[in-house]
C-alpha cells in the first residue's frame, strides 16, 4: 500500500476498475484483429479485382458494339411515339444484315412494314423512322393518309400536328416539282418508279416516314432506304428528359425544322436529370 493511502479508499477502487478494464480490453482487441484478418482473407486480391474489372469492361464493349447501343432523340419527327429527350437502347443485331452461318445462331429477321428502324443516312449520318413501304409495295399518300397496295394503312401511331399546307407532303407522289426541299435526284427517280399514281418500291429498298407526319423530313423528300443501311431497331426507353418540342402549343414551327433529327450519343446527360425527367416513360418498350 502506498504511503498516505487509506485502505479501501476511492483511489483503491479506481485502480481496481482500471485494471479490470485493461484486462477486458485485451480480448476485445484480439477479436478485432482476428476479424480484420478474416475480412482480408475474404477480400479479393488486387490482381483479382483488376481481372474482374477487365471482364466487365470487355462484356460492356461487346454489348455496345454488337448488340445494344444508347441514343438520344433530339427532334419531334417521331412524336408521339418518341419524344424529344428520350434516351433509347437499340438492338443492333436483329435487323443487321446476316450471313448464312450467323443466321443459324442469332435472332435475325427481315424488316417488316410498321418497324421503327435506325439507318445510315448522308446528312445527318443516323436517322430513325418507321417503315411504311417494303419491296414490291405500291404506295401513295392522299391528304396525309398512306395507302399501300390500294388499301389504307392502319396507323394508330401517326400524328398530324398543325403545320403550313404542303401539297407535295400530303399528296404523294406529286406530278409536279413544287417543293424546293425535295432532292432533285430523288425527284427524277420517283417519276420513273411512279405508275398509275402509285410509287412502286423496288427490290432491296424501303420507304420510311416519321410518325409526326407534318414535321418530318423522310422518304418523301430524299428517297428510299437501302436494306444494307438499316442497322438497328429501338427496344426500350431507358430514360427521358423533359425537353420542349417545336410542336408544343404556343410555339410556331415549320415542317422543315425537323430536318435536324439526327440521333445524339448522350452528351446532353449533363442537364439536371431529376428536374426534367419523364419518369413514366422510363423502361417503356418502343413499338
Amino acid at each position: 500500500m502506498k504511503k498516505n493511502q487509506v485502505p479501501g479508499s476511492a483511489q483503491d477502487r479506481n485502480d481496481a476498475d482500471r485494471g479490470a478494464v485493461e484486462e477486458n480490453s485485451q480480448p476485445s482487441e484480439a477479436r478485432r484483429i482476428g476479424a480484420w484478418h478474416c475480412l482480408r482473407q475474404q477480400l479479393p486480391s488486387p490482381a483479382d479485382m483488376l481481372a474482374s474489372l477487365l471482364r466487365t469492361v470487355t462484356i460492356a464493349l461487346f454489348v455496345l458494339t454488337f448488340l445494344l447501343q444508347p441514343f438520344f432523340i433530339p427532334s419531334e419527327s417521331m412524336e408521339h411515339t418518341l419524344l424529344v429527350g428520350d434516351f433509347l437502347l437499340f438492338n443492333k443485331q436483329e435487323l443487321a444484315p446476316a450471313g448464312s452461318l450467323s443466321r443459324m445462331f442469332m435472332p435475325y429477321r427481315d424488316v417488316r412494314r410498321g418497324d421503327i428502324v435506325v439507318f445510315h443516312h448522308v446528312d445527318p449520318p443516323l436517322l430513325i423512322k418507321r417503315v411504311v413501304g417494303v419491296p414490291g409495295d405500291r404506295l401513295r399518300i392522299e391528304n396525309g393518309r398512306v395507302l399501300v397496295n390500294n388499301t389504307p394503312l392502319y396507323e394508330p401511331y401517326a400524328a398530324f400536328e398543325p403545320a403550313p399546307a404542303d401539297s407535295f407532303r400530303d399528296n404523294f407522289p406529286a406530278r409536279t416539282y413544287t417543293d424546293p426541299q425535295v432532292d432533285p435526284g430523288w425527284w427524277r427517280l420517283m417519276q420513273s418508279l411512279t405508275h398509275n399514281g402509285e410509287l412502286v418500291v423496288p427490290p432491296g429498298e424501303y420507304f420510311v416516314l416519321g410518325d409526326n407526319r407534318n414535321h418530318s423530313m423522310d422518304s418523301r423528300f430524299w428517297g428510299f432506304v437501302p436494306r444494307q443501311a438499316i442497322v438497328a431497331r429501338p427496344l426500350v426507353i431507358y430514360f427521358s428528359l423533359r425537353r420542349p418540342s417545336g410542336t408544343d402549343p404556343g410555339k410556331e414551327t415549320d415542317a422543315r425544322q425537323a430536318a435536324d433529327d439526327r440521333l445524339g450519343h448522350g452528351s446532353e446527360l449533363s442537364a439536371p436529370l431529376a428536374a426534367f425527367a419523364r419518369w413514366r416513360r422510363i423502361f417503356r418498350v418502343v413499338h
